[in-house]
């Protein structure tokens, strides 16, 4: 009698024990596709906005606007840096970037706040940054500007964001363009009238 009800128990424990462990399995699973990669989306975007919302001394961003691929004579660039402590802009000529212009101005703290911060709801840092040749510039977009946002700590860039005027070449940024570039442009007074004088 007690041989009859040991073996009735354990095939019903045995399946009790199976479905403990295939539903543990299931939990896991299920943590590890809807969590995890939600979590590093999250903690990449993450990065990319602290880095351009903190202030400290040794941040800044910058803005590099290439003209079309043409002639060297001809080729045309600029490059726009905001840091807490100055804002320059700085024109070129040819692929070698030979200077034409260049103006340094002082900042501060608070103006370099209110700038970050109307760049992070412009959506500066809104997209996801490619990598390898995905994220070479070079040759892109040659009938048109290609815009390029990084957000740098010590000359060391945190987050690379591009996009064309090109519809083949959208790039990574996924913001309004002449929002953005205008936002920059009017961190100088003197910089529209530079920019147009290269004529790009």
């Amino acid at each position: 009698m007690a041989r009859l009800n040991i073996s009735r128990i354990i095939p019903i424990v045995l399946v009790l024990i199976i479905v403990a462990v295939a539903i543990a399995a299931l939990v896991s699973l299920t943590r590890a596709v809807f969590f995890s990669g939600s979590s590093q989306t999250a903690s990449t975007i993450d990065v990319g906005r602290e880095a351009l919302l903190d202030t400290k001394a040794d941040r800044s961003v910058r803005m590099t606007v290439r003209g079309s691929i043409v002639a060297d004579e001809e080729f045309r660039s600029y490059q726009i840096t905001i840091a807490p402590a100055n804002r320059s802009l700085t024109t070129y000529t040819g692929y070698l970037d030979k200077k034409v212009d260049q103006v340094i101005l002082g900042n501060n703290t608070p103006a370099y706040e209110q700038f970050v911060y109307a760049a992070d709801r412009a959506n500066i840092m809104k997209g996801t940054e490619l990598s390898g040749d995905k994220n070479d510039t070079r040759g892109i977009c040659a009938t048109g500007r290609v815009y390029q946002f990084e957000v740098l700590k010590a000359d060391k860039v945190i987050k690379n964001l591009w996009t064309s005027t090109c519809r083949g070449s959208l790039g990574s940024l996924d913001a309004n363009i002449d929002q953005l570039t205008n936002l920059f442009v009017v961190q100088l007074p003197t910089a529209d009238v530079l920019i147009r004088k290269i004529s790009l």
